[in-house]
């Protein structure tokens, strides 16, 4: 019986589209639900740390006096809770995939001062 199954199979992939794309080339379109990655609208961000503290890997990086938010995309599980802890709603799981990378990196966004913008 079993061997009537896998020879079924076999042969009905012969006439079925393949499973396998020539990654990164193509893509697949992203599933629904995939969380992706982390994107951080700088505008709106106050960099009060709250995403820093309820991040459960330590992937974000906080330096109010640099004005700098960090996020390490390979420590980063994408889970989401920065996103729902955020009280600016300035995070938020971008739903594609991570873009390919070659080597580990840090992303470091410049956080512009509100006050002096709106001082000139």
């Amino acid at each position: 019986m079993g061997s009537f199954k896998l020879g079924g199979m076999t042969f009905g992939s012969l006439f079925k589209k393949p499973e396998t794309v020539l990654y990164p080339l193509e893509t697949k379109t992203p599933p629904a639900g995939l969380k992706g990655h982390i994107v951080n609208d700088v505008d709106r961000c106050i960099l009060c740390g709250i995403c820093q503290k309820t991040c459960p890997c330590h992937a974000i990086t906080v330096e109010k006096k640099a004005r700098t938010w960090a996020i390490d995309p390979f420590r980063c599980v994408q889970c989401g809770s920065c996103a729902r802890a955020c009280p600016k709603a300035c995070l938020s799981m971008d739903p594609a995939y991570t873009p390919v990378a070659t080597s580990e990196y840090v992303r470091v966004l410049e956080v512009p001062d509100q006050k002096a913008a709106a001082a000139e």
